[in-house]
């Protein structure tokens, strides 16, 4: 994503044990080329020092509300910062702020500023769940702050966490960050499903039947989606990924399971988006218990499995668009425009499996769109990512009748 190259971040940072985190917070933004402001209250100094932050963001700290030369600090970093991140964000800092306080920098910057705001709460979970930071949670939200419910696990005490209060790992923060500056809302009040990664089909307690599918190509097409403003469902069987933080998941293992999957999804559904790699094939007759090689070579006898894309044409609501893909070894256009026809699709994305830096496990693609009005756009080798935007744009395009 380039959503945050060049972009102003004030990253305020709260008196915390957590504050740890955000030292890899402040490196990521920095990494992917944004200006980083960092913000630090007095407490926060206790646990991280200012020259941590220097050296990874590469600009200087600020920290003084009142001092010579820094009068004005609040205003400037208020005025010239396009998103303000407050991690970790202690119950002290929550409560002040909704408040509306103004008795240090990173709460007077708050107060001054008309960007877009994300609170990043870390405390014990007892904190959290007290009625007073439930209350004064309600009210950032209310002034239109976005806030994230803290994770559940390991807290600073060893006896506590048994509960939410742990601060979101850096990773996602960093996802919603650019998110939140991504200034495509293409599929902004779409409702889009994706499938990713293969399926596994049983042949006995232990071993099974897929592919080298390893969920990226899907795994991209829901961040996209996400950073779209579409809310995405990712319909995924065992990953090689992580997936995208945001999306609903359901995680499958066969191509039954993920064709049901995809049945009860698709009411609502705007967008369905088919990036999967399902077994066709399955064992006829699995065996309950391990096949033991001591009683020779099985014979192996397969069925074909559900064809999803077939048996759910009936549940697509009226006007869902669907995008299918198809993973040719030779007459990948051909063949692709047959798929495109028989299972009724709005747009089919062609790729070459085994050519270099394409098809299953690579992080680039190269990849043909063909659209239902029959052209087709042959794309030259490219990230995923870059793939997923491409095919996106098109989606968009198809949506608004471009």
């Amino acid at each position: 994503m380039q959503a945050i190259e060049g972009r102003r971040i004030l990253l305020g940072v709260t008196g915390g044990i957590a504050s740890y985190k955000t030292v890899a917070v402040a490196r990521q933004l920095a990494q992917r080329g944004a200006l980083v402001d960092v913000v630090m209250t007095r407490s926060a100094r206790e646990f991280v020092g200012a020259i941590t932050f220097e050296a990874v963001t590469g600009r200087a700290v600020h920290d003084a509300l009142i001092a010579e030369g820094h009068a004005l600090d609040h205003i400037a970093l208020a005025r010239e910062n396009e998103l303000v991140v407050v991690a970790p964000a202690t119950a002290d800092f929550i409560a002040r702020a909704a408040a509306g306080r103004a008795d240090d920098l990173l709460a007077a910057c708050l107060v001054a500023t008309s960007a877009p705001v994300l609170i990043v709460p870390a405390m014990n979970d007892r904190m959290w769940a007290h009625p007073q930071t439930t209350a004064n949670v309600a009210r950032l939200r209310e002034i239109g702050y976005t806030v994230l419910d803290p994770a559940v696990g390991p807290l600073a005490s060893p006896t506590e966490g048994a509960g939410p209060g742990r601060m979101r790992e850096p990773e996602e923060i960093v996802e919603i960050v650019e998110r939140t500056l991504s200034a495509d809302a293409s599929l902004a009040g779409l409702r889009v499903v994706v499938t990713a990664g293969p399926t596994r089909e049983p042949m006995d307690a232990v071993r099974f039947i897929s592919n080298r599918s390893s969920g990226r190509m899907g795994v991209a097409l829901a961040a996209e989606a996400l950073r779209r403003g579409a809310a995405v469902e990712l319909i995924a069987g065992p990953l090689g990924v992580p997936v995208p933080h945001g999306c609903a998941v359901t995680n499958v293992e066969t191509t039954g399971e993920m064709a049901a999957a995809v049945r009860d999804a698709l009411p609502g559904t705007d967008v369905l988006v088919m990036a999967a790699a399902p077994a066709d094939f399955r064992p006829a007759h699995p065996a309950v218990a391990k096949i033991k090689k001591e009683h020779g070579v099985p014979a192996l006898e397969l069925e074909r499995t559900t064809d999803i894309l077939v048996a759910t044409r009936d549940a697509r609501p009226p006007g869902c668009l669907v995008v299918g893909f198809a993973l040719e070894t030779e007459d990948i256009e051909a063949n692709a425009r047959a798929k495109l026809a028989a299972k009724g699709l709005d747009m089919i994305v062609g790729n070459p499996a085994g050519e270099q830096g394409a098809g299953f496990g690579s992080e680039t693609n190269i990849v043909t769109i063909i659209a239902r009005t029959g052209d087709a756009e042959h794309l030259p080798l490219m990230s995923k990512g870059g793939v997923a935007a491409a095919i996106l744009d098109r989606v968009a395009g198809l949506r608004h009748g471009r």
